[in-house]
């Protein structure tokens, strides 16, 4: 049943990173786009990529935590490194990326959350102003903290080093 478990753990973690692959190419594009239309369809592209990222990443903990006990790894301190660099990667995209997009959402005439289709458009920020935020480098610090932090707890799962 272990070997099971941590296939179930890999497949959620294939799950999450599907869903959230869509957000990191929406962040690629959201660069380049200034048509305010293609910019709300690119928002809301994102915000339903949200739910597989969020099963996946509830899936990954719940799978990797029943693995570490059938495993027996609780009392080993990769596990627990890889444990709280997860969580701590989870909180630093919420909070610097969230604040982000909410920025973006905002410029574009939409609430933080909210799809196109739920809510009416609000007011539309400058073009200049729009542009300082799509121009931001806050998606590059976000994909290379996530990726070297998933880089990391790779390495902690497979080498087990302490």
């Amino acid at each position: 049943m272990y070997g099971f478990m941590v296939y179930l753990h890999i497949a959620s973690v294939f799950l999450f990173l599907l869903g959230h692959g869509t957000s990191v190419n929406v962040a690629l594009v959201l660069r380049r786009e200034r048509n305010l239309d293609r910019i709300r369809a690119l928002l809301d592209l994102s915000l339903y990529s949200y739910l597989g990222l969020m099963v996946g990443l509830v899936l990954l903990l719940l799978t990797g935590i029943i693995a570490g006990f059938m495993g027996s790894h609780w009392g080993r301190w990769w596990i627990w490194a890889a444990l709280v660099l997860l969580i701590a990667l989870f909180v630093f995209m919420s909070v610097y990326g969230a604040q982000y997009y909410s920025r973006i959402r905002i410029a574009v005439g939409l609430k933080p959350y909210r799809r196109t289709d739920q809510v009416a458009l609000g007011e539309v920020q400058s073009e200049t102003e729009l542009a300082t935020l799509l121009n931001s480098n806050r998606p590059m610090i976000l994909m290379l903290v996530g990726v070297i932090g998933l880089l990391i707890i790779l390495w902690l799962m497979m080498f087990k080093p302490f």
